[in-house]
């Protein structure tokens, strides 16, 4: 025993990279443990739905999926749903047809031309979520159309909506199951809409809402310093600061007076919550405006995370027009809020 202590001790470099390895390594598989554990629970308890007898006049509920492979960097998505998502729905005893999507832009093509489904599942991020009620809404039967629940599956880079419809989680594969097992759980609750038209463009329709301005543009510029680790988000506000361009919110206005300081502070936390405001907002409450841009200025939009170019444009809010699937936990809370 002895000899074994001396030789870690004349070789310390060497037993510190191995206690570091062994470490990491035994951190690493103790996480994947636990996620086998979330996932074998959730699949547990969609079993017991699957499990429930169907009365001899019902129908196996039918739910379409459309799946996005390139919502997350390297095509992880597909991967998450098939590990995390896809064995839920099968075993709560649903229908299940998945739809991979391609290209950008073919959910909201196909949701034009789907033929009737029990449940449309969006599995993605926010562009995935946008082109499907994009697609549901720009139906010529929409109003019967838009009455099929939704669920959302969040698996993309930007998943705004699931902050609102689920409980936060720091754990990836945990996040995925609860969404999931809403869906299967089957409770609704009806969220605004926000129709968003130019003069010769088809309305686009957003669920988060509409930015422009420059904490946005310094909000989309984060991933080109990725280079700068945790300082990336401060470095991209930042680097806008020695742009000069006015600042206009789509429901909130901004001045234009912010200091660089104030500038790079509160942008750095508006991209991961874009409701914060800066001293001397004017905030305006309304079902309807028209948003005209400063003359000789252009740019571009960000409709839920996805970027639009910047033109005149009318927006009109269609409350509670979409059923979505929540977390049975936030549904009280969700009901309780005004439209916005």
């Amino acid at each position: 025993m002895t000899v074994f202590f001396k030789t870690l001790r004349n070789h310390w470099k060497k037993t510190t990279a191995g206690i570091c390895l062994l470490t990491w390594g035994g951190h690493w598989v103790y996480g994947k443990h636990c996620d086998n554990l979330l996932r074998r629970a959730a699949c547990q308890e969609a079993q017991v739905f699957g499990n429930q007898l169907i009365p001899p006049n019902a129908q196996v509920k039918k739910a379409t999926v459309f799946l996005n492979p390139a919502a997350c960097k390297g095509y992880k998505a597909r991967t998450l749903f098939e590990k995390n998502a896809a064995p839920i729905l099968h075993l709560s005893g649903m229908d299940v047809t998945i739809i991979k999507t391609d290209y950008e832009g073919q959910a909201k093509k196909l949701l034009e031309l789907m033929e009737n489904t029990d449940v449309i599942i969006v599995a993605g991020g926010d562009g995935t979520l946008q082109e499907v009620i994009t697609g549901v809404l720009r139906r010529a039967d929409e109003a019967t159309f838009s009455k099929i629940p939704i669920g959302f599956i969040p698996l993309g880079q930007t998943s705004s909506l699931s902050q609102t419809l689920f409980a936060e989680s720091g754990n990836k594969v945990q996040h995925i199951t609860d969404a999931t097992l809403a869906i299967v759980k089957g409770e609704t609750v009806p969220l605004d809409v926000l129709q968003i038209k130019g003069e010769k463009e088809q309305p686009v329709f957003a669920l988060t809402g509409l930015r422009w301005g420059s904490f946005r543009d310094a909000g989309v510029s984060v991933s080109r310093y990725w280079y700068l680790g945790p300082l990336k988000t401060k470095a991209a506000h930042f680097f806008s600061t020695l742009k000069s361009k006015e600042d206009f919110m789509n429901i909130c206005m901004e001045p234009n007076t912010v200091s660089k300081g104030d500038f790079i502070t509160l942008g750095s936390k508006k991209v991961s919550d874009p409701k914060l405001h800066v001293e001397g907002t004017e905030c305006l409450q309304a079902s309807r405006c028209t948003l005209l841009l400063p003359e000789g200025t252009g740019g571009a939009f960000s409709i839920d995370s996805e970027e639009y170019e910047a033109m005149p444009v009318e927006v009109k809010l269609l409350p509670r027009k979409l059923q979505f699937f929540c977390d049975p936990r936030r549904r009280e809370q969700l009901l309780q809020r005004p439209a916005q």
